[in-house]
């Protein structure tokens, strides 16, 4: 089989390139298992016939992945996916090894590895031959998994407007395959522009998504929707603590681009910031005066140190400081 493509680093885990061996290196397991079904997928458009084979690379015996590559009777392709590289077995370090310098015909044998030294020798000896090294590392910063978000609506050719992005992330980004999920979901169930209020609809009961429509009302200055939203997550047992937290990482983004003057992509490298942050923060910034900046920050750390256990009625804190903010905002 002739590699579409031979590059030992930055392979793309939505599209791989198929070649003899394909190394998917990384701890975060959904990027792994979207980077093996792509491979699939891609075998079997060329033939459904297609052989697979699993072996678990830290129970093989000697001997397995050449067996297991040998030709068949119908020389139909095969691929032979294993797992568990981070912890190998010395055979199966001294078979991979002597495979890569001799790969199968018509095979793709895929090795998922998941993270670590253990087999650098064979890591190296992959990088060396030129095959295609996936990268599946955890999206832990809210800017990636925004962008991956983003993707996801582009793939499907839909889009997704850039508040929606960020409720969408607050509400259940932090698991990758939940944030895919609900991405499907909401790609499945709506037409058009998916916006804030389709991630409401569908998620709005997460705390998190909860605490940014408090934060976004505010800081807009709208203090009727601002205090109507924060009481009824608070009577639907909404913690204090994260609506103060979504709070002041509002007003801390806004006090960042607050005179700032740049493009988005600039500004967002210069502040750490996705472009659509700095653009939301903007539009938020157009409400706001220094001083009243200066105000809300301060209010924000009184009532952090209120909820956290400096105040006897937290839920007083959180109130008061949310009306101070949409209060001091200008509409």
């Amino acid at each position: 089989m002739t590699p579409a493509a031979r590059h030992s680093a930055g392979a793309d885990w939505r599209d791989v390139p198929l070649a003899p061996v394909v190394l998917v290196f990384g701890p975060e397991d959904f990027i792994a298992s979207r980077a093996r079904d792509g491979i699939r997928r891609k075998l079997r458009a060329h033939n459904e016939d297609l052989e697979i084979t699993a072996l678990d690379a830290a129970a093989y015996s000697a001997g397995a992945l050449g067996m297991a590559a040998s030709p068949s009777l119908f020389s139909e392709p095969k691929l032979i996916e294993v797992s568990g590289l981070q912890s190998m077995s010395d055979d199966f370090l001294a078979d991979a090894l002597a495979y890569l310098k001799d790969p199968a015909p018509e095979v793709t044998v895929t090795l998922v590895h998941g993270g670590g030294t253990r087999g650098k020798k064979l890591l190296d000896a992959i990088k060396a031959a030129g095959m295609p090294r996936v990268e599946c590392l955890a999206l832990k910063k809210d800017q990636d998994k925004a962008a991956f978000v983003t993707s996801e609506f582009q793939l499907a050719k839909r889009r997704i407007d850039a508040q929606a992005v960020r409720a969408l992330v607050a509400a259940v980004g932090a698991d990758l395959s939940e944030l895919a999920a609900a991405c499907q979901q909401l790609i499945a169930d709506t037409t058009g522009m998916v916006d804030s209020d389709a991630v409401d609809k569908y998620y709005g009961g997460r705390v998190e998504a909860t605490a940014f429509r408090v934060a976004d009302a505010a800081l807009a200055g709208n203090a009727p929707v601002a205090l109507s939203s924060l009481r009824h997550a608070l009577a639907t047992g909404v913690d204090p603590v994260p609506l103060v937290a979504a709070l002041a990482m509002k007003v801390r983004q806004v006090a960042k681009v607050y005179g700032a003057r740049g493009g988005s992509a600039q500004l967002a490298r210069e502040l750490g910031m996705a472009p659509w942050q700095v653009d939301a923060a903007r539009r938020d910034a157009g409400h706001w005066s220094a001083e009243g900046l200066a105000a809300a920050v301060q209010a924000l750390a009184e009532a952090d140190a209120q909820v956290k256990g400096a105040a006897r009625d937290p839920v007083y804190a959180v109130e008061r400081a949310v009306t101070l903010i949409a209060t001091s905002a200008r509409r």
